[in-house]
């Protein structure tokens, strides 16, 4: 349940919530007892990785105090993370808030990446790793956390 006045999408069941349960295998890089990090099977930068509450909290909006310090913590320990493990030329960092802004799971997520030199990072359709490609990333990110 969202405590804003934002459309967000159909909860139905969330992926997320099911990768955190261990109900669908996914890489999680970080865990703390208020946040994770996800390495994002939808590589869109280099190291791109996704930084959640473990609650499920719709929006930007619904995150409490104590839950939005674990994830601005993480946040930047995975920025640093990229920056010396992928040696990007720049990081990006976005997030969606309902359907209008592009939000397409219902649980809050900062994406996090590294830019591409020449293009920045990729905003249309990529290829879907598989595990094993996404553990190999979290192995490279692992030791700079």
């Amino acid at each position: 349940m969202s405590d804003s006045q934002l459309y967000v999408p159909d909860a139905g069941d969330c992926a997320f919530c099911a990768y955190l349960d261990g109900d669908r295998p996914y890489t999680i890089l970080r865990r703390t007892g208020l946040a994770a990090v996800l390495v994002t099977r939808e590589q869109r930068g280099l190291g791109h990785v996704l930084v959640i509450p473990i609650a499920h909290r719709p929006t930007l909006i619904d995150l409490g105090a104590a839950e939005s310090n674990d994830v601005m913590r993480l946040l930047i320990s995975s920025a640093k993370a990229i920056d010396r493990a992928m040696q990007p030329g720049g990081i990006s960092v976005w997030q969606n808030n309902g359907v209008p802004s592009d939000q397409t799971i219902p649980h809050t997520h900062f994406h996090v990446a590294g830019t591409y030199p020449d293009r920045g990072t990729d905003r249309g359709p990529v290829p879907e790793l598989s595990l094993a490609e996404t553990e190999a990333i979290a192995d490279r990110l692992d030791p700079w956390f």
